[in-house]
């Protein structure tokens, strides 16, 4: 039996979304929501939760040693979803990044390793592998990331395999295609076109917009993770992939559609990345024996999250 489960980055938009599934999962467990609440959280995401007798969040940094491991007394089950996470950020400030995404993970496991914790998920991404144009990536596969932003989450996938190496520690670690859903901030490509449409701005497209990804929805990660935490396997790496690509272009059409938007006059071609990966490609049969497999779709998804965002541009307009 789980007694008590730590989340980091709670009020994010995973972490609030996981946040939830975990509660009606494990509905007798207690629950340590924590948080530094960047401008990409909201406690607003977790009004629900909050008022739950068995929950309470805690607003500190990953990176307040003392303050994480005195959260993680007597828990049972830790999970890390804090992370620095946009692409573009992470080149024009990529220290940020280091300290949230490798030392802040190196934190969030030298205090499970203090407090005994039993089971601990960290929660990576598919860029570490690096650009694919071939076979999916397999979990035990070499990392070879291309940006600031994957590098610093390989770096805690590093420090992760020394702990479990080191002390034998009960870590999974969890990668994932880019993710989408409601709450998301709208800096990512779904959530930064419904927004810049509702809001009447032209919506950036870098380089020509022919570069593909593969979009996960945010209620299948949580299903997988859930799957992970009942089943998965000590010290494993399990990806968790959707089953269809799209090219750039092709999600600012959708979105435009639905919102009435011309496509053509209300985006703006700008200068590439520094070095724009073509696709990334993960395998996830590993995952789909534990009998995960992802129910959901973009196309069918697509309106109510732009419903979502209409009815609460509000958040953020900051």
């Amino acid at each position: 039996m789980i007694k008590k489960i730590l989340i980091t980055g709670a009020a994010g938009f995973i972490g609030s979304h996981l946040s939830e599934k975990l509660h009606s999962k494990f509905k007798s467990s207690q629950f340590i929501l924590y948080d530094k609440i960047t401008y990409a959280a909201n406690k607003i995401y977790l009004k629900n939760l909050l008022k739950k007798k068995n929950v309470k969040f805690i607003r500190d940094d990953i990176l307040n040693f003392k303050s994480l491991e005195n959260s993680l007394k007597n828990v049972d089950l830790a999970i890390n979803v804090a992370a620095e996470s946009h692409v573009d950020n992470s080149y024009g400030n990529s220290l940020i990044f280091t300290e949230t995404n490798t030392l802040g993970t190196h934190f969030f496991l030298e205090s499970c390793r203090k407090r005994g914790v039993k089971k601990i998920i960290h929660v990576s991404t598919d860029e570490v592998y690096g650009e694919n144009l071939k076979k999916p990536f397999k979990e035990f596969q070499s990392l070879n990331p291309t940006n600031p932003y994957a590098a610093s989450k390989a770096g805690g996938d590093m420090m992760v395999n020394a702990y479990k190496k080191s002390y034998k520690m009960n870590i999974i670690t969890v990668r994932a295609n880019n993710i989408y859903g409601t709450r998301q901030y709208p800096e990512k490509l779904i959530s930064k076109s419904i927004y810049n449409f509702i809001c009447n701005k032209k919506m950036t497209i870098h380089g020509r917009g022919n570069n593909y990804r593969f979009y996960l929805s945010v209620d299948d990660f949580c299903w997988g993770i859930i799957k992970i935490i009942t089943t998965g396997k000590s010290g494993n790496i399990y990806n968790i992939a959707s089953k269809k690509k799209y090219k750039i272009t092709e999600v600012i059409k959708m979105i435009a559609n639905y919102l009435n938007k011309s496509f053509k006059k209300n985006i703006k071609f700008v200068e590439d990345r520094p070095f724009n990966d073509k696709i990334y490609k993960i395998n996830c049969n590993k995952l789909k024996k534990l009998s995960w497999k992802p129910k959901n779709n973009l196309e069918d998804d697509l309106p109510k999250i732009c419903e979502w965002y209409k009815d609460n541009i509000n958040l953020f307009k900051k």
